[in-house]
This record gives C-alpha cells, sequence and structure tokens, in this order.
C-alpha cells in the first residue's frame, strides 16, 4: 500500500514539529544537552508530538520527532508513526530547507521555512526555552509548562488566526 501526502498533509505533518496538539502519549525525560563551539549551547530532544491547527479544514498531525541544535542552526526530523521519515528542517544563519523525501524546498529564514511547512509561525527561540523549562513568552502564543519536569509541554496560539496547539512528550532517555 502506497500513502501519497497532498500538500495540505506534508504541511500538517512538518507542522507537527515544530512544534510541536490533542493526545499526550507516555514519556518523560532529562534530555542531554551539550556545549558547542564558543558557548553556543547545542541541544537535543526526542519524543513524540501532535498539534492541530483550527484552519479551514482543520489539521491536525502526530508524529514522532528529533530536534538538535539551537534557534539559529539546527536540524528537525520528523517521523510517521511506524518510524518512517517524514520530512527533515534544517536551518543555519545562511539558509533554511525542507527536505521531504521526493523534494528540497529552501527558504530566506527558519521563520519562512516554518510558517510555510507548517501554515503556523511557530516561534523557534520559545521553542527552545520551552523544552528547557524556561517559560519564554512569545507573540500569540501561551506555553503550559506545568508537567515539564514530567516531559510534557503544550502551548497554544490564539492570535494570529487559525488557533494552533501544540502538545509534546518527550522520550526517556
Amino acid at each position: 500500500m502506497t500513502v501519497t501526502f497532498t500538500p495540505l498533509r506534508r504541511r500538517a505533518a512538518l507542522l507537527a514539529g515544530l512544534l510541536m496538539a490533542t493526545a499526550f502519549m507516555a514519556g518523560c525525560a532529562s534530555p542531554p544537552r551539550a556545549v558547542g563551539p564558543n558557548d553556543t549551547k547545542i541541544s537535543f530532544w526526542s519524543g513524540r508530538l501532535s498539534l492541530q491547527v483550527q484552519s479551514e479544514p482543520p489539521q491536525a498531525f502526530f508524529a514522532g520527532f528529533e530536534l538538535k541544535g539551537n534557534p539559529t542552526q539546527g536540524e528537525l526530523t520528523l517521523n510517521s508513526p511506524l518510524g518512517n521519515s517524514l520530512a527533515v528542517l534544517r536551518w543555519s544563519p545562511q539558509e533554511a530547507v525542507l527536505d521531504s523525501g521526493n523534494q528540497i524546498q529552501r527558504f530566506a529564514s527558519v521563520d519562512e521555512l516554518i510558517e510555510k511547512a507548517t501554515g503556523a509561525a511557530v516561534p523557534l527561540p520559545a521553542l527552545f526555552d520551552w523544552l528547557d523549562g524556561k517559560n519564554t513568552v512569545a507573540d500569540g502564543w501561551n506555553a503550559d509548562l506545568s508537567q515539564q519536569a514530567e516531559g510534557r509541554i503544550s502551548a497554544s496560539r490564539t492570535m494570529p488566526q487559525p488557533r494552533s496547539d501544540l502538545r509534546i512528550v518527550l522520550a526517556t532517555p
């Protein structure tokens, strides 16, 4: 059986990345941390995420993920529940790339990549902070870190529309 991903499904799949909506899966984490050259923090997280975008039509996505790097330079790999790679997002100060296996797209910035891929502007610097347990404020977003110690993070965007709900459950190391 061959599964074909329409642009809408691919978009929903990528949104689930980042970010990180409705279902939590069991798990907790204390993700490993490392320091890169020039004291640049390089982090790594993995787990499951879900994302709902209340667009027309509504979009929902559930995926496994691996996120490494920092807001300036990093990589997000999204996997299907069966472990197949759905997409890899890579960013650096020079470029932002979406590799969906059969197509590579380049963007001027990671913000443009995320918005194009997901249909929603997910605040990448705030996401890294949320994963680190820092309740960073991001325009339009409200993060709930009350279960961050158990490896569970949720965030909702109410403005601008459409509403987006992100749920992350980190894997046990």
